[in-house]
């Protein structure tokens, strides 16, 4: 699609923004009218779509469904037996329900990690998100099904298409869920397919405890003595590290996926060391989660709760200043997932959001991003732009009530069937 965003303020500036196919191809004065559409841009404000590299989309089916629980409890007693008795269908339509709160939210670009992938696949690519999946592969308490997901996520790899919105990734869980010598076939295949690894790292001290136990070494230190880190790798949580740990993680280029929120309602006892990790040279992005430890999938809210828990942790007002906190949901992102966007400039991406600067939450504008992390939520998005296509204008989203009732339908149901078993 070509598109005109007339107007708009950019960069402090009322400016405009050309698009054509996939691509910004303009900016300022020589952005003109094309044939295509043109969007009035005024009292608006541009900024690149948000990057959420850490969430389980369908388990928007599950928010609310055990809330205010020990980790362990909540896991083991209430989120695996409800999710044994997922569907694929089950899985569809809480895709579908999460992508639908990432576009009214302003995220253009999520990394998720579930089961049934497929069919999250074709809820992102149904919604025009841009998307990079994987599946959960998990295999220390059946190894008997480690060939079968190795073949599963290969074959996902080989069948992507170049150039999709949606880019296949491979999901080993956690080290205390997947077998040493999966983890080594992971890094083997990430190397051979160029290929993201989206994996739970350091997220409880009992996980760093059991580490030392088995292994006499901490989690990452393990990781680099089997080889598994490296540049593909993105880590969600890490707030369990020590300097040696971060220092590794630098040196191999490893990316963090930082989730605030989830970490604090889950109580995970300490809080990632965001200035030792980026002194380290770690590139640090953020994730929301998945909704059933959020509650959900607003990255502004995760933005503000970055920024307010460093303050807190350092007892520091200066920690994490705003424009840190949002560099981490666009431009943080996109390195985490080597994406050419994260930035509104010629010749990247057209993942744009257009914010409403006459929402309350906005007004005044002393800052853009001081008002974008403290005082914004999702509903002062107002227009979405991904790929160079229309997502999203005026708050309006094609289908959503289909989507909100079927969603709704498909949770009430799955509820039933885990009560029955």
């Amino acid at each position: 699609m070509n598109l005109l965003i007339r107007e708009v303020l950019l960069d402090g500036k009322k400016t405009n923004i050309q698009v054509e196919g996939d691509r910004i191809t303009a900016i300022g004065e020589k952005a003109k009218s094309k044939t295509g559409m043109v969007i009035d841009g005024g009292g608006k404000a541009a900024i690149p779509g948000l990057i959420n590299t850490h969430t389980h989309a369908a388990m928007t089916l599950l928010r609310g469904y055990a809330d205010d629980l020990h980790l362990q409890e909540w896991l083991s007693k209430h989120i695996w037996p409800v999710e044994a008795k997922m569907t694929e269908d089950d899985v569809y339509w809480g895709a579908k329900l999460a992508c639908l709160e990432m576009v009214k939210s302003g995220t253009t670009c999520f990394s998720d990690m579930y089961w049934h992938s497929p069919k999250t696949m074709k809820a992102a690519d149904e919604s025009g998100l841009r998307s990079v999946i994987s599946s959960v592969f998990i295999d220390k308490s059946s190894p008997e099904k480690a060939p079968g997901q190795r073949a599963d996520a290969e074959r996902l790899i080989k069948e992507s298409k170049k150039g999709s919105r949606t880019r296949i990734s491979l999901g080993p869980h956690a080290m205390y869920t997947v077998t040493e010598e999966s983890m080594r076939w992971v890094k083997e295949c990430s190397d051979k397919y160029d290929a993201i690894v989206h994996f739970h790292l350091s997220e409880t001290k009992k996980e760093v405890e059991d580490c030392v136990d088995l292994h006499g070494k901490r989690p990452v230190e393990y990781l680099e003595e089997i080889g598994f880190l490296g540049p593909n790798l993105v880590c969600a949580h890490c707030v369990w590290l020590s300097k040696n740990e971060m220092e590794i993680l630098a040196k191999h280029g490893v990316k963090i996926a930082h989730c605030p929120t989830s970490n604090m309602k889950l109580s995970v006892g300490e809080a990632l060391d965001y200035n030792a990790l980026r002194k380290a040279g770690v590139t640090v992005s953020l994730g929301t989660d998945g909704c059933s430890s959020n509650n959900n999938l607003d990255m502004f809210e995760s933005m503000k709760f970055a920024a307010l828990l460093q303050k807190m942790r350092l007892n520091d007002p200066t920690a994490l200043p705003a424009k840190a906190a949002l560099d981490m949901a666009t431009v943080e992102g996109a390195k985490a997932l080597k994406l050419d966007a994260g930035i509104l400039a010629e010749g990247r991406l057209a993942d744009i959001v257009l914010i409403d600067l006459k929402n309350p939450q906005m007004t005044p504008l002393h800052n853009l991003a001081s008002n974008l992390v403290y005082a914004a939520n999702g509903s002062c998005v107002d227009t979405v732009i991904c790929d160079g296509e229309i997502l999203m204008e005026d708050r309006i989203v094609k289908g959503e009530e289909e989507i909100t009732e079927k969603a709704g339908k498909a949770a009430e149901a799955l509820a039933s069937r885990a009560k029955g078993s």
